[in-house]
């Protein structure tokens, strides 16, 4: 979680706040960066908080494209 938080420029804070759900609304650049460092695509993300069945909230959708990356 550091390297990522480091990489995308953002405090290892921010991104603990943000992958709990204690940041209800990251700022788009905050999330863009994070999703880049990821190698996931904004479309990817915007399909996956957009899907009816999503019930996870921000955490949910952080642990799943962490799960994605998990060999």
């Amino acid at each position: 979680m550091l390297d990522v938080a480091l990489d995308a420029r953002v405090s290892p804070e921010t991104l603990r706040k943000i992958e709990s759900g204690r940041v209800a609304t990251p700022a788009f650049p905050t999330i863009a960066a994070i999703a880049d460092v990821l190698g996931l695509s904004l479309d990817m993300l915007w399909a996956e908080i957009s899907r009816p069945e999503h019930a996870g909230g921000p955490a949910g959708s952080a642990r799943h494209a962490r799960e994605q990356l998990t060999p």
